[in-house]
């Protein structure tokens, strides 16, 4: 059985803690690999090796740190389809959804290679009597990402690339359960030139989470997870005096109204809410029809497309529309919640509980699940079940449909369908969840802007990737500077103002 390893230094690097995660092939249910789980002392030696790596590479100028990032698009861009393979292999997604998760990421990397704009400060010519003022972006020293195992190529490049530019090292903690991909990645980092130490990736499990948030050498710590996960990170984190941003869990409502073409809503809805089995936390996983006439015709056509749709491992070909979940804990905790919404009296349109796979028997496959008439009091609205299973609440009006999602704890994305203009942009104006699609079923912002949800679902004052990506990895410090034919004799004892 293959043994995995640490990324430390340029190389990789067996585990000494003698603790091991098995890594499933979740189509088959059979252990494929495993890796090692860190030591704090084995964090700590990392963070210390990278300690040391970063002055030489925050000295480095912007433009030559950008080109190990022009170079590591070139190579990610060469080994995708390796990349992609290896990520279906252990995390069950469909090949092409596994290249849309490294491209979704390569096109954070693309953005980073304009960090010499990004990273610009700003001057003020005599702010004072031949006083300059002058601001630097510099980086925080050595920073962490803690990453899910839903994303296993695009969260730690939303991370890293971001972090390194900034001239910080990092430490990346992805997930236990598909790790193969992010040492995949510091390989091709070093492949593009990154210097030795300035990116460790060091697996992993609490114990080295814990030694992250309370390293005094780390200053910054990004994660993504669930909502209690990233509570406990963000509150440990920050009393540790770390800059720390989190995101947490989602129930994305999509609401469809009467105007809206139908079809398209129905396409939309199946895509969103059971791509990659519904393990997104873009997910669609409420549909919200405005009127009764209006829910009716969706059920007619939604019901068809949810029963025809296609399950099976990525091996099958690229007509596969999802596969399995990632464990046998996740598919278990699923039906258990499809169950609770028919305990507590949903009507379940769709069944997917006695869907099996000849073959793969043993895999985490779970079948597509669509509920009629959900009422916000029970289980399966309230909780994100981070599987194949679309909720349906019927509302009344525009009014009532936009109060289920503004009263939801979770604020991570939405969705409006309609043909009017008016209606959208009230919509989009009102609603306090932070990212908004308009006739879009899922709104991942472009690498260009930030990625990041609102109340429950996200932790800090600053997004994902874009501009507040160079915004969280850096520091500003403020330079006021006057030269000696400008300094007065002798000394000044009161704050200086402007004259």
């Amino acid at each position: 059985m293959e043994e995995l390893s640490h990324w430390i230094n340029g190389q990789h690097v067996k585990g000494t803690s003698g603790r091991f995660a098995d890594v499933m092939n979740p189509a088959t249910g059979e252990v494929q690999a495993r890796v090692p789980l860190a030591s704090k002392a084995e964090l700590d030696a990392a963070v210390a090796d990278a300690a040391a790596a970063q002055p030489a590479w925050a000295a480095m100028n912007p433009q030559k740190r950008a080109r190990v990032m022009m170079a590591f698009v070139q190579l990610i861009n060469r080994d995708i389809d390796k990349l992609a393979e290896a990520l279906s292999r252990e995390h069950g997604k469909t090949f092409p959804d596994a290249k849309g998760d490294v491209q979704r990421g390569l096109e954070v990397v693309e953005f980073c290679i304009g960090a010499p704009h990004h990273l610009k400060g700003e001057f003020t010519d005599s702010a004072g009597p031949g006083i300059d003022m002058y601001s630097l972006r510099q980086p925080l020293g050595v920073a962490a990402g803690i990453t899910p195992f839903n994303f296993p190529a695009m969260i730690p490049m939303w991370k890293m690339a971001p972090a390194l530019v900034c001239g910080n090292a990092f430490i990346l903690k992805p997930s236990e359960r598909d790790p193969s991909v992010p040492l995949m990645l510091a390989e091709l980092l070093k492949e593009a030139g990154l210097p030795d130490g300035v990116l460790q990736v060091i697996n992993g499990d609490k114990e080295s989470v814990d030694a992250i948030l309370d390293n005094p050498v780390i200053a910054g710590v990004g994660f993504v997870g669930s909502t209690p996960i990233a509570e406990y990170i963000y509150s440990r984190g920050c009393a540790n005096g770390k800059r720390v941003q989190c995101f947490g869990g989602a129930k994305n409502h999509m609401i469809i109204m009467p105007d809206a073409d139908l079809d398209q809503a129905a396409d939309a809805l199946v895509g969103a809410g059971y791509g990659a089995a519904g393990e997104r936390c873009m997910a669609i996983s409420v549909a919200v029809p405005v009127g009764e006439e209006t829910a009716d015709r969706l059920m007619e056509k939604l019901v068809p497309k949810v029963e025809a749709l296609k399950i099976g491992p990525y091996t099958s070909g690229d007509d596969v529309d999802f596969g399995p979940v990632v464990t046998a804990a996740a598919k278990e905790n699923i039906l258990r919640l499809v169950q609770t919404g028919i305990d507590q009296g949903a009507e379940l349109l769709v069944d997917g509980r006695d869907f099996s796979l000849q073959g793969y028997e043993n895999g985490f496959f779970v079948g597509a699940h669509l509920f009629d008439r959900v009422t916000t009091d029970m289980d399966i609205y309230k909780t994100e079940i981070f599987g194949p299973v679309l909720s349906t609440v019927r509302a009344k009006t525009y009014e009532e449909a936009i109060g289920y999602a503004m009263d939801h704890e979770y604020g991570n994305g939405t969705a409006i369908f309609t043909r009017d203009g008016d209606t959208a942009r009230d919509f989009a104006n009102r609603i306090n969840i932070g990212m908004v699609g308009i006739n879009v079923p899922i709104p991942v912002p472009l690498a260009y802007h930030t990625f990041g949800g609102w109340k429950k679902s996200g932790f800090g004052d600053l997004n994902q990737h874009g501009p507040d990506a160079f915004r969280f990895y850096t520091r500003t410090k403020t330079v006021t500077a006057r030269w000696p034919s400008g300094i007065k004799e002798g000394g000044e004892f009161s704050i200086p103002v402007m004259e």
